[in-house]
This record gives C-alpha cells, sequence and structure tokens, in this order.
C-alpha cells in the first residue's frame, strides 16, 4: 500500500490561526493499493484535525494516526493569556472497514502542559495558540504499547494501550531515565521501537522555531534503555559531514540489511549509513549514499524501500519535436513526455 496524509498546514505568515506546521482543517488520509487505485479515505473523530505527522497501517485492519485541534484553555498559569488555546492531540485508532473509532489517547488529560520547552506567552504569531506537545510520530510493539514522541516536550512517552496510562517516559523535564554521555535529544521526530529494549529516533537538536540557537548538530539515534537502573545511553548515531542543523522533520529507518537510512527533514537530505555508525568527531565513516534535493524541496521522512507499482490504466505519452526538424533530421530532436 502507499498511504499519504492530504491536506494544508499552517505556514506563518500566511497563516496566523495556528501554531506553524499545525494540520488546517479539512485533511484526510488516502490509502491506495499498487495499482494506484484508491481504496479506504480515512477521517478523525472527535472534532479534531487528520494530523500530518503520522499514519500506520496495522495488521488486524487498522489504522493508527495523530490528530490535533485547538481546545480553549486559561493559559495563565502558564504564562499565556487568559482567554487563550492549546493545541491538544490525541492518539486515534479506526477501523478501515467501518471508519468506527477503536481507541483514542488524549495528550492533554495525560501530560501536564507545564512541562513544555514552548513557552505559553509566545503565541502571538499563531492565533493564540499553544503549541505545547507537537505529538509526532507513535509506533507500537507486538504487546501493543504505544510509543508517542512529543516533539516541544523533548520526550518519549511509552504508553500502555489497554489502560492509556504513561508507563515510562524518556527525556523532558520529568523523565524517568538518566542519560548517558551524548545520549540526550532535542525537538526529536520519529520515535520507534527496536529489538533489544532499544529506540531509534531523529535528533533535531535544534530549534525552537523561529530563529532559535541548536542545542546540538542533527543525527539518527538509537538508545539503549536499562531499566534496571535506569539509563539511557548511545548505542549507534548517524552524523551528516558537513555538520547539519535541521530545525523541523527527518527520520531513522532500519534498512534490512542492518544499515539505516536518514531522512534529514528541512535540510533536504538524506543518506544511507553502515549500520555501525559513527560519531560527531568522524562523521564522515559508514556514509555509503548521500543526496540532497534541489532547490527548495524537502521530504518530511525519506524512505527506502522494495516498490513495484503496476498501474491499471495504460501510461500516456506524447513527443514534441524541436527545431522544424524531424527526431531522423540531422539536427533535430524530439522531447518524450510519458505519465
Amino acid at each position: 500500500m502507499l498511504t499519504w496524509w492530504q491536506g494544508s498546514i499552517a505556514i506563518p505568515p500566511t497563516y496566523t490561526n495556528l501554531p506553524s506546521g499545525a494540520p488546517e482543517p479539512g485533511g484526510c488520509y488516502y490509502i491506495y493499493d499498487s495499482h494506484y487505485r484508491l481504496l479506504r479515505t480515512v477521517f478523525a473523530h472527535h472534532g479534531f484535525y487528520p494530523d500530518e505527522h503520522e499514519f500506520l497501517l496495522t495488521r488486524r485492519g487498522t489504522a493508527l494516526f495523530l490528530a490535533s485541534k485547538p481546545v480553549p484553555l486559561d493559559l495563565t498559569p502558564y504564562g499565556g493569556p487568559k482567554h487563550g488555546k492549546i493545541l491538544d492531540s490525541q492518539t486515534q485508532e479506526v477501523d478501515l472497514t467501518t471508519g468506527r473509532l477503536l481507541f483514542s489517547w488524549d495528550a492533554l488529560r495525560h501530560i501536564d502542559p507545564a512541562d513544555s520547552h514552548v513557552s505559553a506567552s509566545d503565541t502571538s504569531a499563531s492565533g493564540g495558540v499553544w503549541d505545547a506537545y507537537h505529538l509526532n510520530s507513535i509506533d507500537e510493539d507486538p504487546d501493543g504499547r504505544l510509543l508517542v514522541s512529543s516533539r516541544n516536550m523533548w520526550a518519549v512517552y511509552d504508553i500502555a494501550k489497554s489502560t492509556g496510562k504513561i508507563r515510562w517516559q524518556l527525556g523532558g523535564r520529568k523523565s524517568d531515565f538518566t542519560f548517558g554521555r551524548n545520549a540526550h535529544f532535542f525537538w526529536q521526530h520519529d520515535a520507534r521501537f527496536r529489538p533489544g529494549n532499544r529506540i531509534s529516533m531523529f535528533d533535531d537538536g535544534c530549534c525552537n522555531q523561529p530563529g532559535g540557537a541548536p542545542e546540538q548538530k542533527s543525527h539518527g539515534l538509537i538508545l539503549d534503555l536499562d531499566f534496571r537502573h535506569p539509563r539511557a545511553k548511545v548505542a549507534r548515531a548517524y552524523y551528516h559531514q558537513p555538520p547539519l542543523f535541521a530545525a523541523s522533520q527527518g527520520n531513522t529507518q532500519a534498512l534490512p540489511n542492518g544499515n539505516e537510512f536518514v531522512g534529514w527533514g528541512q535540510t533536504s537530505y538524506y543518506s544511507e549509513f553502515a549500520g555501525a555508525g559513527n560519531s560527531e568527531r568522524h562523521a564522515s565513516r559508514g556514509l555509503l549514499y548521500d543526496v540532497r534535493m534541489p532547490g527548495s524541496n524537502i521530504s518530511y521522512r525519506a524512505f527506502r524501500n522494495a516498490w513495484v507499482g503496476t498501474p491499471y490504466y495504460r501510461p500516456s505519452a506524447a513527443a514534441r519535436t524541436a527545431g522544424g526538424h524531424t527526431a531522423r533530421t540531422a539536427g533535430g530532436h524530439s522531447t518524450v513526455y510519458a505519465s
């Protein structure tokens, strides 16, 4: 299947009714098959807007995704206006056959917004809406636990799906783990379960937009979690040479051959590394493949996967002859366009 979110996002100064990067109303998710035929259109529930940050298909015929909406809230306890709003986020699961909501988990009910690293007083450019959480990824393990990343909390949460309780928090102001050397992360994206008590993510290390100073260089990151002590330490890291500072977006994908594929988000790069990784000091080691997209093109995440598409319609083609000559005439050429 191919899946994507379709919609528009708030980008100041064009939009000022929502925080930068938040989904506008009217979005949805599409599911297409390998013949490029639309199978399902998926919508959010509870008045939330389908969110561009995550959409996962499960093997039980459901979809897990993030959804958000502004909620009225007195922000004076957090240094904001009395008649303010907070951008709440939910993790939702729907049945793909019926569209029925099967599960939801609400950030505002479970995470104290006071722990945010984004000030509630800084909402003038977002219609008075405080982006305290900015949830940006979900992962699910075979036991039904959810791993949810909150960019603006600098934290990742392990959630018991059966109860909705947070089992542990990694990072942020109330972390249940201490950190080894270089294990801290900031403004992270794409948190994923890995085998052997490991998790991976893309550590942006940068920045509270707009114009924030970076905490550290962006890099792919795999952490070992020691639950006995509890402590997090670096298992593998993937730095770029020259150094990159991704103010938003990015991902770290495990490949079947043991390599890692890193999308560098807002910086326009994507790269493949040997599985052993590298260090900040030796960032050129292990790099197998590196691309910078042209112009201002970026991709929220980048993936390397095998894909075979077999369209159910014939391709369209057209030829244009240049220079007043046919393709057989010396000096002339034809350009063929195919779709």
